[in-house]
This record gives C-alpha cells, structure tokens and sequence, in this order.
C-alpha cells in the first residue's frame, strides 16, 4: 500500500494498523461533529471524506471547501495527507 507514497508519509503510514479513507456517510455525522466540536470548528461541508484509523474516524476533510477537521489527540499528519491526496484524485478524475 506505501509503494506510491512519500517516504516519511509511507513510514507514518505503516506504523498504524489498519487505515480506510472513504467517502462519509450519514452513520458518520455524529463522529464528525465530535471532531468539529473537539477543535472548535463548525463541521465540514459536505461531500465530505473521513480518515479511520484502526477502526475510529479520526480526520474528516470536506472536498468542496477544503475544511478539516482531526483529532487534537491523535497523530493525523499522515491521515490528513491522504484525505488531501485521495481529495486531489476525485477532483482530477471529475475534470
């Protein structure tokens, strides 16, 4: 999975266990607003993608405004670079 990756992003990547980053869904509006809420920000226009990590959303990215919003107690450097690339993927594949 880190083959195509930077070399720092692939060694943050590989030290977690099991990573998805998907597209939300309506399940996902309570663990969205807790990170929005955890940060103090308002909650991400949707659509809207989602980082877990070993199971728990951790980072959210809106991919119409660019907004995130992560866990302040989480490393999520590493989750916040693949919403922003899986993000940059949907918009050139729209193009």
């Amino acid at each position: 999975m880190t083959d195509h990756l930077p070399a720092a992003l692939a060694r943050q990547v590989g030290e977690r266990n099991e990573i998805a980053i998907r597209s939300a869904s309506p399940g996902d509006a309570a663990a969205i607003r807790r990170l929005a809420h955890l940060v103090d920000r308002t909650v991400p226009a949707n659509p809207v993608l989602v980082a877990e990590s070993d199971g728990a959303i951790v980072a959210a990215l809106s991919t119409s405004s660019n907004e995130i919003v992560t866990d302040p107690f989480q490393a999520t450097g590493d989750l916040v670079a693949l919403l922003e690339l899986r993000s940059a993927q949907l918009h050139a594949l729209a193009a």
